[in-house]
């Protein structure tokens, strides 16, 4: 993962801050923890605030990014994590198993530094599939399906689950693939496309873009997704992940 954003992360504070209401959604899943590892803690999104807190994160330029008051931060990786076996009360991971090179060790891993339960925000990508950007990038989805773990592999990693949906605000804050979901000129901004990593792993878009800024310009795109105009937040597949370490 560092190598990605070692290249590709130098302005991700400024494009990826957290957003309340999905802050509100990841607090609410870890009530009741005392001490948390965040894996692949990037800047500090989510990180919360009312715990003992840790962070993992393999890329020097994201942890210089990491603002004053941060959690303290270990460089390190997912698959190797430095700490002894039930270090935490809990294992907490953003939007990184994605990211990882070997999912299942990095599970592993996981589970053992984890005294009690596992939360993870992630993608399920059958039902990001549907979401309108992907009609515009297919390759976009080719990638993600590539690298985000299904729920079924989250089940096989920690058995039982609690999966909670995550709706994306229609004003979501936090940069991150589909928060731009009513905003579709966002994705003509290379700024906003720099901090998605996704965006980072097929090539050239040039082509896609000029659909895309040719659709909103006619006035196609408004019509084509006119049932998504008037709706406040959306299910794009966003899930948190919880799991007790046993599994019960």
């Amino acid at each position: 993962m560092a190598p990605i954003y070692d290249n590709i992360g130098r302005t991700y504070s400024r494009r990826r801050q957290s957003d309340p209401r999905i802050r509100d959604a990841v607090e609410s899943a870890l009530v009741g923890c005392e001490s948390i590892l965040n894996v692949g803690a990037g800047t500090g999104s989510y990180e919360p605030r009312s715990a003992a807190v840790v962070a993992v994160e393999p890329s020097q330029t994201m942890i210089a990014q990491r603002p004053h008051g941060s959690a303290p931060v270990v460089q390190g990786c997912a698959e190797a994590l430095p700490f002894r076996a039930a270090s935490f009360d809990t294992v907490l991971g953003i939007l990184t198993v994605h990211h990882w090179t070997d999912q299942a060790k990095g599970f592993s891993e996981c589970k053992r530094v984890a005294r009690s339960k596992v939360v993870f925000l992630t993608i399920d990508v059958d039902v990001c599939a549907k979401f309108w950007l992907f009609d515009y990038f297919p390759d976009l989805l080719r990638v993600d399906r590539e690298i985000f773990p299904s729920i079924t592999r989250f089940e096989d990693a920690f058995g039982s689950l609690e999966v909670i949906a995550v709706p994306v605000p229609a004003d979501c804050r936090d940069g991150f693939l589909g928060a731009y979901w009513k905003r579709p000129s966002a994705y003509l901004d290379p700024l906003v496309r720099d901090s998605i990593s996704t965006f980072s792993k097929v090539g050239n878009v040039d082509s896609r873009l000029a659909h895309l800024k040719s659709d909103i310009e006619s006035r196609t795109w408004e019509m084509r997704y006119c049932s998504i105009q008037a709706l406040t937040s959306l299910d794009l597949g966003y899930r948190i992940i919880r799991a007790n370490k046993t599994g019960q």
